[in-house]
């Protein structure tokens, strides 16, 4: 959060560089006398983002989009598609990598945990969008500083808070109040807040949330679903409520079963200025109940009635943290404590049964980073930033029943999801420099030195083992000014990924089939390279790169026989096909590029487009029904896609702004072997689309905002690439604000 202390020179001030016009100022009306809290806009990138692709999605961006998750923020943003395996989760693919190649942090606390799942999970929908002030998106490996995982990328999600350092002389509390509504889904939501000061040096902050949704109704069906038998309909899911109700008859709307679900969120925050420091003490929630997943619920060739459902997803995060707010440099301690619940229940009411798992995963955690103030030597400047973090996970609980309905039985499964007792230590430390050499040339470079260590427990079957990998990481970069407003850049960054629990010991339904363990995985490592511009004028910038990635020992789905499946599991031979995963044993390769343009000719106008390309190939893993060539597609890689805004401000005194958006799509029809058995993939591959929304927004000084949004105006069919649900058909978005 920026605050201005005169509000005659934040009036006179100029849009900030993603179109903040005056207009958006919000009187706060406490601070102190004159005061004005303007929302965070995007920022340059700083000591770590410089020589590298990077973006932000701001709080007034969040506002003017009103995504329905912290996921679905980032679908405006470069090199980024967001796919959904349910309507109330989605994963965010960062250069065509998501799930466990792409790193989740939140207020700098890593989220990603040893159960991260294989390919597209629902872990970044945990984050409650509406208590972020932005979040960061850094395209390519980023190794170095955040450690396994980072191979796509990572997203820097940064809550929101009142800063103490301009706390008022007296206690005081001011409310807030945003109500939501989705006609697709029918949903509800609202979220109710306090900012309290407790005096010159100390605010807080209290909120929680609450959102209801129903049944998803889609523009149509996409893929062809024309033929006699189900096994010529393509997509195999979503089922929709019309096969249910009257089979074969048409429908203006096609509700999708499988969508809807409950979610409830809670945050308290209390920050206290000392002496150029800040201290928080904080605690984040957030609630998940009664979530269908799409594409089990039911699944392909299941009854109407079967279906996989997420009757619990927790996450809970408490933290306290020391963070040096004075100078020019960089001190940040952490510490904090995670615990992630997950309940899922499987109905089959026509053979009388029902299967329960729940997962409990407890995780501490210790970060700091040290960075020093600018040497000064000559015309060159160098600057250091190192610090060593460790996260400890525990699976505290895994357990797993069959309950036989008619005679009302339960009896324990002989394996569960995971092993109780097992456990997961990641840790490192690296160092960074910085050197800038005279007034043109700036030279980064990092390594890092990481350990990870899995303890597996022994059962059936397996024996006790403890796995130990060494993750390293570099980089170096470099960017030349070759004018006031043109600059170049490259960087080649050594990404790691460790074998995590999911990976080692997991047994679980996914999307393709059913996949189970092998615990004698080895890391995966990535070889990246990009190159690109960044050119700033008054009214234009541009972000452009084009990268190239070689990833080693890639960690892969492979068929097996029914026969494979272990201990007989029932889930596993009775799934559409058995997986494995195993390392690939050649090299995977990825090539890409993504751009960013924004023009603002003048302050009431502003658009802003994105283009975003992947291409991936790895070596055949055996599974190639053809016997025919080497190398084939990498999964679910996103297509050529890309969005423009276009958005107009009437004169400040109405409080009126309108907007256009579109998001596009080619079609992919470049499939992994395991995409050819996926039922969320339609036959052939996913048609590309064309989605236009119309936005409307209202402020009324600080007191009262609103917004409408016509999203889907052509009503258009469409999913994203390897979605279990298609994208929400022609509706209205409404939402209000009130603040006292």
């Amino acid at each position: 959060m920026r605050v201005e202390r005169d509000r005659e020179d934040a009036a006179r001030a100029e849009p900030a560089d993603e179109g903040l016009a005056d207009t958006e100022a919000i009187e706060d009306g406490g601070f102190g006398a004159g005061a004005t809290v303007v929302p965070a806009e995007p920022s340059e990138p700083g000591f770590e983002h410089e020589e590298r692709s990077f973006s932000e999605v701001t709080r007034v961006e969040m506002d003017e989009r009103q995504p329905r998750s912290t996921p679905d923020a980032l679908r405006y943003e470069a090199g980024v598609a967001v796919q959904e395996t349910a309507h109330g989760q989605a994963s965010p693919y960062l250069r065509g990598r998501t799930g466990q190649q792409v790193v989740h942090l939140f207020d700098g606390i890593r989220l990603n945990t040893g159960i991260y799942r294989q390919g597209p999970n629902q872990y970044f929908v945990t984050v409650d969008q509406q208590s972020l002030d932005s979040i960061e998106v850094i395209r390519g490996a980023a190794s170095v500083r955040f450690g396994s995982d980072a191979i796509g990328g990572a997203l820097l999600a940064n809550p929101s808070f009142l800063d103490p350092t301009l706390a008022r002389a007296r206690p005081s509390i001011r409310s807030e109040l945003t109500l939501r509504y989705g006609s697709a889904d029918d949903s509800f939501g609202l979220r109710g807040s306090l900012d309290f000061w407790l005096g010159p040096k100390t605010t807080g902050r209290i909120g929680v949330g609450f959102r209801r949704a129903g049944l998803l109704r889609s523009g149509g069906v996409v893929g062809d679903r024309e033929g006699p038998t189900r096994g010529d309909i393509a997509p195999w899911v979503p089922r929709f409520v019309e096969e249910a109700d009257a089979p074969g008859q048409p429908s203006e709307w096609f509700t999708q079963l499988g969508t809807g679900f409950r979610e409830t969120t809670f945050d308290l925050r209390i920050d206290h200025a000392l002496e150029r420091y800040r201290l928080s003490v904080a605690t984040y929630g957030f609630r998940q109940r009664d979530l269908p997943r799409t594409d089990q619920c039911p699944s392909a060739e299941a009854p109407l009635d079967e279906c996989l459902r997420f009757d619990r997803q927790d996450r809970s995060l408490a933290y306290v943290a020391l963070e040096r707010t004075q100078g020019d440099f960089v001190h940040r301690l952490v510490f904090s404590y995670q615990r992630h619940v997950e309940e899922r229940r499987r109905e089959r009411p026509r053979s009388f049964l029902q299967f329960r798992w729940r997962d409990v995963v407890d995780t501490l955690g210790v970060a700091m980073q040290l960075g020093t103030k600018p040497l000064r030597m000559g015309r060159h400047t160098l600057q250091l930033l190192g610090g060593v973090d460790l996260y400890g996970d525990q699976i505290t609980e895994s357990s797993a029943e069959r309950l036989f309905t008619d005679i009302s039985v339960l009896r324990p499964l002989e394996r569960a999801q995971y092993l109780p007792g097992a456990n997961y230590l990641n840790t490192g430390a690296f160092v960074n420099l910085r050197a800038q050499l005279g007034q043109r040339v700036v030279f980064d470079a990092g390594l890092r030195a990481g350990f990870v260590r899995a303890g597996l427990p022994g059962g059936d079957g397996m024996a006790a083992d403890h796995r130990r990998f060494f993750a390293p990481g570099s980089h170096a970069g470099a960017r030349v000014l070759l004018t006031d407003s043109l600059s170049v850049f490259a960087r080649f960054d050594q990404g790691f990924r460790a074998p995590n629990l999911d990976d080692l010991v997991g047994r679980q339904t996914v999307g393709p089939g059913f996949q189970f363990e092998n615990p004698e995985l080895a890391p995966e490592i990535s070889y990246g390279g990009e190159a690109g511009i960044r050119l700033r004028t008054e009214g234009l910038s541009l972000d452009a790169a084009g990268y190239a990635t070689r990833l080693s020992s890639a960690i892969s789905r492979v068929v097996r026989n029914v026969d494979d499946c272990p201990g007989g599991n029932p889930e596993c031979r009775a799934s559409r096909t058995p997986f494995q995963l195993v390392n690939a044993d050649e090299r995977s390769r990825l090539y890409g590029f993504d751009l960013r343009l924004r023009i603002q000719p003048h302050r009431s106008l502003l658009f802003r487009t994105t283009v975003s390309f992947a291409w991936g190939d790895g070596p055949s893993l055996g599974d190639n029904p053809t016997g025919g060539e080497e190398r084939v597609p990498l999964s679910r890689v996103p297509p050529l896609q890309g969005s423009a805004e276009l958005r107009y401000r009437l004169p400040a005194w109405t409080g009126l702004s309108f907007s256009a958006a579109l998001r596009w799509s080619a079609p992919q029809e470049r499939l992994a072997i395991s995409d050819g058995s996926d039922p969320r993939i339609p036959t052939g591959g996913t048609p590309g689309f064309a989605v236009v929304d119309l936005r409307a927004m209202l402020r009324l000084s600080s007191l009262f905002s609103a917004g409408l949004i016509v999203e889907n105006l052509g009503d258009a069919a469409y999913r994203v690439h390897g979605s279990s649900i298609n994208g929400a058909g022609r509706g209205a978005r409404l939402w209000m604000r009130l603040r006292y």
